[in-house]
């Protein structure tokens, strides 16, 4: 996605939503009552291209049960669920499903008979089957004319307020509650939200290469996400970045499509574990704990020419399978609930508009049953200069088979255009069946109609001293170590605890904000150490050694201080500002001014030096490896910085190994494990072990 994002973005327009579940197999191919007259379809299906959804997430009331109106393009407010309200409130059950939906069909109920019309709501046969109707089809007027009816008279509707009444022209509809997905961008925890627990971004991840830990992490973000009351993350991005020159590098897990697809277990840890013998393909959440989530960015975005950001990717269709479509195989049969599509192009073909792709390969032949959501104005995208001819890339993108489309500032227009599409047969009304299908699918597995409100008892979740202990284990984990000692036979890490005096230098040393990276309640993230809750590693080192150790801090001293001090050692750490998306695309991936001046000034002279790299993808360090004594990957490693200092002083072992070629040279670029031309400085699989004291099974170099 893209932004500039609130802090909690402003959210998407749905195409519109109200149809039958569609994990119930429909009496037709297009989900419509069999009885259902050419009228009143009519009826329900203008109002299926004119209700589009606006999600106002940035100002969220979470105590407002009518967060998510709906607006019409007359601007009456419409609910989203047809008004069926109860219907879908949780009275009506999988088991009354099964027991009427055969005997409904041939009972040959008239939606126009109005006949004993004031006994409905006493006669049982008829409520029980109309609550059949409501689940298995929706669009049937006797349905709504019964609840609305039964709703008045018993009121079983949860907060239904007026259910509507019908005139000569169609409906006139009134606000009722609307369960609305509130959506997220999760992406190393929850990072949008201050003081919760900002995990390693993905490049470290992989190189943990344990999924067992990324579960426990996505088990852990679904639970901050929720107390919050969002039931949906934008997470995992399951790109395979080729090329470190992509501003995006860091939110893929490697270069490796295995190593990806071995990731995807953060899947069943957002949203649980799929059910045995659950049909491939259907969208699955366990529950009001748990969070749907999103594989992205469908496909190919990580393979884009130079790591241009949202660029062409020119593969071809062996490559685009076997590289970049794997872990979606993956993700689909782990229960994913939603795919976004990606900016980029296959071939120069915009993913979204690519049918092909969206709806032949994703929804036809991986049977993927979840819904397909755009990115941040991504129809807009799909032509050069974006939005210069938005009536085609509506068709374009809801034609590819785009179901929910992320519509930011201009709905009126996406409104207008729709609605003139399929009005004019341009949009088949099938596509919008689908659309609606696929999004009310989800919505019934994510629970939102039954608990669409956040729950209080989860708020103690956010940051708690459990997930930021996991975050500390994942940052041990996914740190490399590359370099150690300028000899095998005198290691310089482990450090020792107890010194007369040591040096922290480097601009990365005491920044929360660069330590977090991109996405990191800002979009772009940011510098310091205000933004949220955390330790950095200088205060991570400083809380693990001797209290008798005096630490120095500097963060670009020159040649004489350093000569001056006498110190034992010191470590310097530094990296790579913030960044996210294009605005981190980089031809050169140099290391921040005054990084490379501090390693000049500190190392390579009397002084043992450890560099420690705060960055969100190789960069250019062969010139400097000469000098250090020992040098630590450390990628973007969240809040909990002290996981760093477990590694350094030997509390706990290296274990990482690289999950990206290292290069020597941006002009080797790309280059991947497997290449003919293979020179790196650090190849693929490669990192140092060291014995760490508290571990019962220690490693060793």
């Amino acid at each position: 996605m893209q932004g500039p994002p609130p802090t909690i973005r402003s959210g998407a327009f749905h195409l519109p939503f109200w149809t039958s579940p569609s994990h119930l197999s429909p009496p037709s191919e297009d989900g419509l009552c069999h009885s259902a007259t050419p009228n009143s379809r009519q009826i329900f299906l203008s109002l299926a291209i004119s209700c589009i959804t606006l999600t106002t997430t940035q100002k969220a009331d979470w105590g407002d049960e009518r967060h998510g109106e709906v607006l019409s393009s007359t601007h009456r407010r419409v609910p989203p669920d047809m008004l069926l309200g109860g219907c879908y409130g949780g009275q009506v059950r999988e088991v009354q499903r099964r027991e009427t939906a055969g005997e409904c069909s041939d009972q040959g109920l008239d939606e126009q008979d109005d006949t004993g019309r004031e006994d409905w709501p006493n006669d049982p046969d008829r409520a029980q089957c109309c609550h059949a109707r409501c689940h298995e089809e929706v669009l049937h007027w006797e349905c709504v004319e019964w609840w609305r009816e039964c709703a008045r008279a018993k009121g079983l509707a949860r907060d239904l307020g007026e259910c509507g009444e019908r005139d000569p022209k169609g409906f006139s509809f009134h606000p009722t509650w609307d369960p609305d997905d509130l959506r997220i961008d999760a992406v190393h925890g929850h990072n949008n939200v201050y003081n919760a627990t900002i995990f390693p971004h993905n490049v470290g991840l992989g190189v943990t290469r344990d999924p067992v830990l990324l579960k426990k992490i996505g088990d852990a973000t679904a639970l901050e996400v929720r107390a919050t009351g969002i039931p949906y993350a934008f997470a995992p991005c399951i790109a395979v970045c080729r090329d470190p020159r992509w501003g995006r590098c860091y939110e893929s897990y490697s270069e490796d499509p295995r190593i990806v697809q071995m990731m995807t277990e953060i899947i069943p840890g957002l949203q649980g574990d799929l059910p045995a013998n659950s049909p491939k393909g259907v969208p699955f959440v366990a529950g009001k704990n748990k969070v749907a989530a999103c594989a992205k960015h469908f496909v190919g975005d990580g393979g884009t020419t130079n790591g241009i950001n949202e660029n062409n990717t020119v593969i071809d269709y062996n490559g685009l399978l076997s590289i970049h479509m794997p872990a979606y195989l993956d993700a689909i049969e782990k229960g994913v609930a939603t795919v976004m599509v990606s900016y980029s192009s296959w071939n120069g073909k915009k993913m979204h508009a690519n049918r092909d792709l969206v709806t032949g390969f994703l929804k036809n032949k991986l049977k993927f049953k979840g819904f397909v959501i755009s990115d941040w104005e991504g129809i807009d995208r799909i032509t050069s200069p974006p939005h210069a001819n938005y009536s085609y890339s509506v068709q374009a993108g809801v034609g590819a088979g785009i179901d929910m489309v992320m519509v930011p500032y201009n709905f009126a227009e996406f409104l207008d255009d729709l609605t003139y599409q399929v009005k004019n047969n341009v949009i088949p009304m099938s596509r919008i069946d689908d659309a609606v299908r696929r999004i009310l699918r989800v919505k019934f597995v994510m629970g939102l109609f039954d608990n669409p409100l956040a729950d209080n008892s989860l708020a103690n979740q956010v940051g708690s001293p459990e997930h930021r202990e996991l975050a500390r284990e994942a940052v041990r984990k996914s740190l490399v170590l590359l370099k150690n000692g300028k000899s095998m036979s005198k290691p310089l890490i482990p450090l020792p605890k107890k010194a007369q005096k040591i040096l922290i230098a480097g601009s990365h040393a005491d920044n929360l904000g660069y330590q977090c990276g991109g996405w990191t309640i800002a979009w772009q993230g940011l510098n310091g150490n205000e933004l949220t809750v955390g330790t950095t590693i200088l205060n991570a080192v400083k809380s693990t050694v001797h209290p008798d150790t005096q630490v120095v801090y500097n963060e670009n001293p020159d040649a004489n201080f350093v000569k001056s001090n006498n110190f034992a050692y010191a470590i310097v750490i530094v990296g790579e500002p913030s960044y996210a998306e294009t605005f981190g695309d980089s031809l050169n991936l140099t290391i921040s001014e005054p990084g490379p001046s501090t390693i000049s000034n500190v190392c390579g002279g009397s002084v043992k030096c450890v560099v420690v790299v705060i960055s969100g993808r190789p960069v250019v360090i062969e010139p400097y490896v000469s000098k250090i004594d020992a040098l630590v990957a450390a990628w973007l490693p969240g809040t909990e910085g002290q996981g760093v200092a477990d590694l350094l002083f030997g509390d706990y072992g290296f274990t990482g190994k690289l999950a990206r070629t290292w290069f020597r040279s941006v002009d080797q670029l790309p280059m991947n494990i497997g290449d003919l031309h293979y020179n790196p400085l650090y190849p693929f699989g490669f990192g140092l072990t060291t014995k760490g004291t508290k571990e019962s099974n220690p490693t060793y170099s």
